[in-house]
């Protein structure tokens, strides 16, 4: 696969683009047509944060630049049940912190620019990707399992292209210039948003005030607390504050009402899929929510056995959407154990949302583990009698009583204070 401009592909077929509407895919819409001399097809895949005012400006934008046609597929939905829903399953967090707001998409974006080359009767198609960014892996991962026939132009990775030259490009040529120019990369989609810039190239600070996107000044412009309530069947979000809502509707309402908080914002500082130390600044305030609730709910319903098995899945699982192996089969087995874990995840979660804060003041559900007990925790013993609490206590020291001993039989002077090493 080549990204030289004698392709030898039939002049009249169309490049299919994947086409943001950044930088990168703006500035690629002119440079491919130019380049290559034939006609450029832009394709925006939906996964959120696009409004209609948004939708109208990319078409207009893409055919401005030089685009033959421009199509946008809404694919929020397919988003959910394919990935969304199992992050949620899986409460997934990269580092313990990051949601996997952008780039859990990427699959699902690429498999829907390879139906549409298709369609188009094209057999090439383009991305934006830099070398040095995860999407490059995740982008061309997923095209060369579903269609290996197809030809993949990159040449902002390949031709190590600037965004200051990029900007310059379009400048030159009196062509349209995305609202952000070259100052920052911001990718956005229904669980979240992502911010690049110069103060993310090092470990040392954060990005400034006027560059976050969903929660800008929300710290300065502070609102009064809000209680909401939010319902889960099976694992999965229905409603929130009693009124039922489809998946797309919950999260994209809760995006709104909790991004005026704040709640969400961070920096990830963390490993990319090609061996480099990487940081983003990112905003995903209704993934906050959702994954804390349910992580709470899970908390009533499930046993700790579960939630511990739930978890050593749920990581590499994360790990395999992050590098675009989503249609690696394994993914489906955790899929599998995920929706079994899930059966009793059926209640509602009660927060508070609080200028930089969510608090979690309650949870219930028919399936609560709490509930089932005659005993109340540290106030009174039920299913069990004190004599019991006493053998329970004795049987469980046992296994270090043992070793301390062998110690001893041994002639090993023994520690007296946990975490002290024997002389």
């Amino acid at each position: 696969m080549t990204d030289s401009p004698q392709h030898s592909s039939d002049a009249r077929t169309p490049i299919v683009l994947a086409y943001s509407g950044g930088l990168d895919t703006s500035f690629l819409v002119a440079w491919l047509a130019e380049q290559y001399r034939r006609p450029v097809i832009t394709v925006t895949v939906d996964t959120g944060g696009i409004d209609a005012a948004g939708s109208a400006q990319l078409r207009e934008r893409a055919l401005a630049l030089g685009a033959s046609a421009h199509h946008q597929v809404d694919a929020r939905a397919a988003y959910f049940e394919q990935v969304l829903r199992f992050l949620i399953m899986g409460n997934v967090r990269r580092g313990q912190l990051y949601p996997l707001c952008v780039g859990a998409e990427r699959v699902m974006q690429a498999q829907t620019i390879a139906r549409m080359a298709q369609e188009l009767g094209s057999n090439t198609v383009a991305h934006g990707c830099t070398a040095a960014g995860n999407d490059q892996v995740r982008f061309e991962v997923a095209l060369r399992t579903l269609a290996p026939q197809l030809a993949i132009l990159a040449p902002v990775r390949d031709r190590a292209f600037k965004r200051a030259d990029e900007l310059a490009y379009l400048q030159q040529r009196g062509l349209p210039v995305p609202p952000h120019g070259a100052a920052y990369s911001i990718n956005r989609g229904l669980w979240g948003v992502t911010i690049g810039g110069q103060e993310t190239l090092t470990s040392a600070g954060s990005i400034p005030e006027n560059a976050w996107v969903l929660s800008r000044d929300a710290f300065t412009r502070t609102s009064p607390p809000a209680r909401h309530r939010l319902g889960f069947e099976r694992g999965r979000p229905v409603s929130l504050d009693g009124r039922s809502r489809t998946p797309v509707e919950l999260i994209e309402q809760l995006e709104h009402l909790a991004s005026a908080y704040g709640i969400g914002r961070g920096i990830h500082l963390g490993d990319t899929i090609i061996g480099t130390k990487g940081r983003v600044a990112f905003e995903a305030p209704a993934a906050e929510v959702l994954l804390t609730a349910h992580r709470e709910l899970e908390k009533l319903v499930l046993t700790a056995r579960q939630q511990r098995i739930k978890e050593l899945v749920a990581a590499p699982y994360g790990d395999l959407v992050h590098e675009g192996q989503l249609l690696d089969p394994v993914c489906r087995d955790i899929e599998a154990l995920l929706l079994s874990s899930q059966q009793r995840v059926t209640g509602e979660v009660q927060v508070l949302l609080r200028t930089g804060a969510l608090f979690i003041e309650g949870v219930q559900s028919p399936y609560s583990l709490m509930a089932a007990s005659k005993g109340v925790y540290g106030e009174a013993a039920g299913e069990w009698s004190a004599a019991d609490a006493m053998g329970f206590s004795k049987i469980m020291a046992l296994t270090g009583m043992f070793y301390r001993r062998a110690g001893e039989r041994a002639g090993e002077r023994s520690a007296d204070t946990a975490g002290e090493t024997p002389a």
